[in-house]
């Protein structure tokens, strides 16, 4: 039987630095909106604290009102109390933001943790309480760097889907096999909403060490043969990086995944190749 199901096709940006005019990157998120994406998720701005959220929410209206995309705004929870979440939400209801990707957030010396929330199921229940929002939260399927161990990993991340986590946006990876081997875990615990699967194109070798450090990903050796054999240059790396992600986006959707959300970096040229590779597998060609 022929599988009509539209795969979901999102991606991620990140606003500028606070140093940097929002002007800089104006031009970078309408060529990505131009790409007709299913939804653009922002991440909280940088350096934190409130004035992270108005940037985020800002950029995120941005989306949705001028190029007419769906926006999703990243909500890191860990350095914030009650009464700071609270005051965001209303900032994003005011400008017609209402999907809130819900993260407890990276600790940092420079950001204190407050008591207020300890994980992202906190927070979904505190969302919860503050209007109509609808919620999105992230996924492992490597498992998380500070999870106790795989099983109980699954457990926080059921917690957060049966607090109202509607669909699930995973880290990004380079070996298909985790992936697969994670979402069978997520059916046979009891997971059931879309799970999109994080891919990032690799396009220079400074990027490698970075996500390793952070995510833990592991390497599969076709990925290090293919670094080590073009990272001298920055043309092959790019366009090998750009092949890596569309085999993995092939593969993928052969094997049924709900979605692909593609971690951009801000780089409408390498979102707009890999896009046009992969349009007709993910039932995005115009008739």
């Amino acid at each position: 039987m022929k599988n009509t199901k539209k795969m979901i096709y999102s991606f991620e940006v990140f606003p500028p630095k606070p140093t940097t005019p929002v002007e800089k990157v104006s031009g970078c998120f309408e060529k990505l909106a131009a790409l007709r994406p299913d939804f653009i998720s922002v991440t909280y701005g940088a350096g934190g604290g409130l004035n992270g959220g108005k940037l985020t929410c800002e950029l995120s209206a941005k989306i949705q009102n001028t190029y007419h995309v769906k926006s999703i705004a990243h909500l890191p929870c860990i350095s914030y109390s009650k009464e700071e979440i609270a005051q965001v939400l209303q900032d994003f209801k005011a400008n017609g933001i209402t999907d809130i990707l819900a993260l407890r957030g990276d600790k940092s010396p420079e950001r204190p943790e407050k008591t207020d929330f300890k994980h992202a199921s906190d927070l979904i229940d505190f969302i919860k309480s503050q209007g109509d929002f609808e919620i999105y939260g992230a996924c492992y399927p490597e498992v998380h760097p500070e999870a106790i161990s795989a099983v109980s990993d699954l457990q926080h991340l059921k917690e957060k889907v049966d607090k109202g986590a509607k669909h699930l946006i995973s880290q990004l990876f380079f070996d298909n096999q985790y992936f697969y081997e994670f979402r069978e875990k997520c059916e046979i615990i009891g997971i059931h909403v879309p799970i999109e699967a994080g891919i990032m194109p690799v396009v220079n070798a400074s990027q490698i060490q970075r996500m390793v450090s952070l995510c833990g990903t592991s390497l599969p050796r076709k990925f290090t043969v293919m670094m080590q054999r073009f990272g001298h240059s920055p043309e092959a790396i790019r366009d090998a990086g750009i092949a890596y992600a569309v085999d993995q986006i092939v593969d993928l959707a052969a094997n049924g995944v709900d979605g692909i959300h593609l971690y951009t970096m801000n780089n409408p040229y390498v979102a707009e190749r890999i896009t046009q590779a992969v349009s007709g597998i993910l039932g995005r060609c115009e008739n």
